[in-house]
């Protein structure tokens, strides 16, 4: 009876400690954003061309001369078939840079990815998705280049910040999953990205700074 109660214990300090997590990466992911969109390093007119954007704050190199980044990040849809309306609920996601991590060494850098074409979105969201393999991605555009940026052809655009420099990025053929265990933790219970993205999720309250964000610098899709 003792070793259940400790059990019983035990499981009621780790719940919150989870969702800690979830609210931190939340705080983190949110103020990349913000930081970004407030400095207008990505112009406003592409953030409202965007489906969906996703943020991975503090991404780094995983082990030694082994030459890959891991990182973990959220993303955010707008809501409606063709993913016009409001920004929705948001997916907890995971990032694998490959070999740009021999490039990266042992800083810290945040990525940023628009989300343009449906195309695009639904291929991240149906599963593990690797760039270049059914969702072409290329280094986003900046200054007069981005405010007039229309390519059909590009459906997400990567973006970088890493020491305060912020440029396109080159994601190579970088892998992107949902963060299963963490969408569990967030929302109670066992659900994909897709069941996120389409379903009327309430939005935690960890996350309703960074919609807040989102719906501040672009409330609707201009496309």
């Amino acid at each position: 009876m003792k070793r259940i109660s400790i059990a019983i214990a035990v499981l009621a300090v780790a719940v919150p400690v989870f969702a800690q997590k979830a609210d931190a990466r939340l705080k983190e992911s949110t103020a990349v954003l913000t930081t970004i969109l407030e400095k207008q390093s990505i112009p406003s007119a592409l953030v409202n061309k965007a489906r969906c954007i996703m943020v991975y704050p503090g991404v780094k190199k995983v082990g030694i001369g082994l030459g890959v980044t891991y990182g973990r990040g959220v993303m955010v849809c707008r809501e409606g078939q063709q993913m016009t309306g409001k920004w929705g609920a948001p997916i907890m996601y995971k990032l694998d840079v490959g070999s740009l991590g021999a490039q990266l060494g042992s800083t810290s850098t945040d990525y940023v990815l628009l989300v343009l074409s449906q195309r695009g979105a639904d291929k991240v969201l149906s599963g593990k998705l690797k760039l270049g393999a059914g969702a072409q991605a290329v280094a986003g555009p900046s200054g007069a280049q981005a405010s007039a940026f229309n390519d059909p052809n590009v459906d997400i655009l990567t973006y970088s910040q890493s020491k305060g420099l912020f440029a396109g990025a080159s994601l190579g053929s970088a892998s992107m999953d949902a963060d299963g265990d963490m969408n569990k933790e967030l929302y109670g219970k066992d659900i994909n990205a897709s069941q996120i993205r389409e379903s009327s999720t309430e939005i935690p309250a960890g996350a309703k700074p960074l919609i807040t964000e989102l719906t501040k610098i672009s409330p609707k899709h201009i496309s």
